[in-house]
């Protein structure tokens, strides 16, 4: 541990804090006692070049294969949830993944967004929907990439849901066809009729609802266009394909931004995507927001063809796992490990309090979300055993 890191339940100490505000469940902590908590950045030094998709090979893939809507898919779930109450401080929503999901090693859960993101309405397609990512562990050596659970939360407490896998468009032999997409997705954000996710190392993939493709099934080896003509996604009805990308690069001396998770922030003029690292100890970890353009659903560009981040800050948070905003104030979820719960932190830049609400949290928090029409704070929690989806009251936190 480092003092310049602020850690859980160091940070008291760290700050010197009261003991008696150590025994309560909310530490306040006055970002002005140490200066790295309000350190602001030069937000324009982290950049975002576009790539696409070619257009040849989405539309070779739209005449092989049923392009179907959202809300067919919403409404095809062949999983239901079960009902539980997640171990979270002002919960007023939570369901757990049926039991062959809730324990499997095989798939690690990670991002979280709805259809609050998706628009401002709260629905999309007629449809109140909750998507989670998921990683494949290749614990029975293939890595399948990475997955999204569709939810429909017309029945919040046992919703109904279907796996569904990201793909990356490719040629083979000649012929359109898909690859999996093998990264960890620490983070989700549907806007329109994108979703975005967190590629940690490079940036941010971007994927189009708009082209959502059926698929054969029956054998859970096959991946991609087959000798035979067909279409396989290792037994998963739906693919999802990749449309653009965007790299991530920094100058000024920064280092470049790790992708450990995002979400979308509807409060902020324009709408933005706000970008977490994820570091233990929490050294030179930072929160970034990256403004996005509503009528074409991607990154707001200037004229030198990047995309720039217009917030920075380095916060020195431990372990962070999601982030988003709700009017300028920050909220974040930090993990303890497989056997402590998470906490949760709030703070509004540059300098105002740093509020941690210690084991508040399931174990394993991860990524988080707003629903602003329904003041509610999504999450989910990872791993095997202990997995939770739940909500809380966004307005008392």
């Amino acid at each position: 541990m480092t003092t310049a890191s602020i850690p859980r339940r160091g940070l008291a100490a760290l700050l010197t804090i009261a003991a008696t505000a150590l025994a309560s469940i909310t530490a306040p902590v006055p970002a002005s006692a140490d200066p790295s908590i309000s350190s602001v950045l030069t937000a324009n030094n982290f950049r975002f070049s576009l790539s696409r998709t070619p257009a040849s090979l989405i539309s070779g893939l739209d005449a092989a294969l049923p392009n179907v809507s959202t809300q067919t898919v919403v409404d095809s779930g062949n999983r239901t949830a079960t009902a539980c109450s997640a171990p979270a401080q002002h919960r007023v929503a939570s369901f757990c993944w049926n039991p062959g999901d809730a324990g499997t090693a095989e798939w690690m859960p990670q991002g979280i967004t709805t259809s609050a993101d998706a628009l401002g309405a709260g629905t999309y397609e007629d449809r109140r929907v909750l998507l989670a990512s998921w990683y494949s562990t290749a614990s029975t050596g293939t890595d399948k990439g990475v997955r999204i659970t569709v939810v429909d939360l017309s029945d919040p407490v046992t919703p109904n849901y279907r796996h569904i896998l990201l793909v990356e468009p490719t040629t083979v032999g000649g012929q359109p066809s898909f690859a999996p997409v093998r990264i960890h997705a620490g983070g989700i954000a549907w806007y329109g009729n994108m979703l975005y996710v967190a590629d940690t190392f490079n940036g941010l993939r971007v994927f189009d609802l708009d082209h959502l493709w059926q698929v054969s099934t029956g054998d859970e080896s096959k991946i991609g266009r087959q000798s035979d003509g067909t279409y396989h996604a290792y037994n998963y009805a739906y693919v999802l394909p990749q449309t653009a990308a965007y790299t991530h690069s920094a100058t000024g001396g920064y280092a470049k931004l790790r992708f450990s998770a995002v979400s979308l922030d509807r409060t902020s003029t324009p709408d933005s995507l706000v970008i977490a690292e994820y570091a233990s100890p929490g050294t030179g970890t930072r929160l970034a927001r990256v403004p996005i353009d509503y009528t074409n659903r991607l990154l707001v560009t200037g004229s030198d063809g990047y995309a720039r981040a217009n917030e920075a800050h380095l916060v020195n948070f431990t372990s962070m796992q999601g982030a988003t905003a709700v009017n300028g104030t920050f909220h974040v979820s930090t993990s303890d490990g497989e056997g402590n719960a998470g906490d949760r932190i709030k703070w509004k830049p540059p300098a105002g309090t740093v509020n941690i609400a210690y084991d508040t949290l399931p174990i394993g928090c991860e990524d988080v979300s707003y629903d602003g029409p329904r003041d509610m704070m999504w999450s989910l929690s990872e791993y095997p055993g202990k997995r939770y989806v739940w909500a809380t009251r966004a307005s008392s936190l």
